[in-house]
């Protein structure tokens, strides 16, 4: 794990909140990345506090996967994101709209697919805490 990581997990209380700044379960803090918010690593970003999200790694590869199918939905989630930065806190606020934002590119994109011909939107995409009680995607 990245010291960034390590440095934010502790504050931000990530491990006592129990999620990450998407709405996704902490299962395994192992699991979770440093998300370039501000100025993105291609563009030289740094891994500092200021310029990071903490995600779990498959929250972290949906968002890039939000980012190529729909950049305004991926900036609308930015925006909270940056919110919960600027506040040093994992906010239900932020996660409430961020779920809803999900929610609705979910029902828009459902049937899209890659290249590959596999769908864009995974199941496990739509665990997220605000959806453990949806009995269509928790068996």
């Amino acid at each position: 794990m990245k010291p960034i990581v390590n440095l934010m997990i502790n504050e931000f209380h990530a491990l006592d909140v129990g999620m990450d700044f998407m709405g996704y379960r902490i299962t395994d803090p192992r699991r979770l990345s440093f998300h370039h918010l501000i100025v993105p690593k291609r563009k030289g970003g740094k891994e500092t506090i200021e310029n990071g999200a903490l995600l779990m790694r498959s929250a972290h590869d949906y968002l890039h996967i939000i980012e190529g199918a729909d950049k305004e939905v991926y900036e609308a989630i930015q925006r909270e994101m940056v919110l919960e930065n600027k506040s040093r806190e994992i906010m239900m606020a932020s996660i409430e709209r961020i779920d809803a934002i999900l929610n609705e590119f979910e029902e828009k994109h459902c049937e899209d697919s890659n290249e590959q011909g596999y769908y864009l939107i995974k199941d496990f995409f739509r665990r997220r805490v605000l959806r453990e009680n949806d009995d269509r995607f928790y068996h």
